[in-house]
């Protein structure tokens, strides 16, 4: 199964790094043909030519929600965000917006998507290092999508 780990993120904007730091530590530790890591800052339609092609994509990014706790990982499918859908403007175009623009226009996208996100404290502040918590979460979101591999 071809399958993509894509961290997502911008490293010198703190937390917002973190799926890139994650993406990283990946890296380091796969050595399978089947499996490219890579990094990106894109966002929206531009995801489409960085996951087109695989049977499986792993995403990994920050998220900022009202009641999560810096630090605290999410597993999710795209299934878990089918609310936030939605088509008006292409500078809205999200992640699961883009998937869903990818199967109507009979791309090969992946059959199984998952999402690793880790709650931000800090998405705005100019650094190249995660806020404690987050960065303390690090190392479990690389065995968490290590374990996803092998799944």
């Amino acid at each position: 199964m071809k399958t993509l780990v894509l961290g997502l993120g911008n490293p010198i904007l703190s937390d917002d790094g973190v799926g890139i730091r994650v993406a990283h530590d990946v890296a380091s530790q796969v050595k399978s043909p089947q499996v490219t890591v890579s990094e990106t800052s894109a966002a929206g339609l531009s995801l489409l030519d960085s996951i087109v092609g695989y049977d499986k994509a792993i995403i990994i990014d920050a998220i900022q929600t009202e009641k999560g706790r810096p630090g605290q990982i999410y597993r999710m499918g795209a299934e878990d965000f089918s609310c936030t859908k939605r088509f008006s403007s292409p500078h809205q175009v999200n992640l699961v917006t883009a998937l869903e623009l990818g199967k109507m226009l009979n791309l090969a996208m992946p059959q199984k998507v998952v999402v690793f996100a880790v709650e931000a404290k800090d998405i705005t502040s100019f650094s190249e290092k995660c806020t404690p918590k987050v960065e303390k979460a690090i190392p479990e979101v690389v065995s968490m999508v290590l374990e996803e591999l092998v799944s």
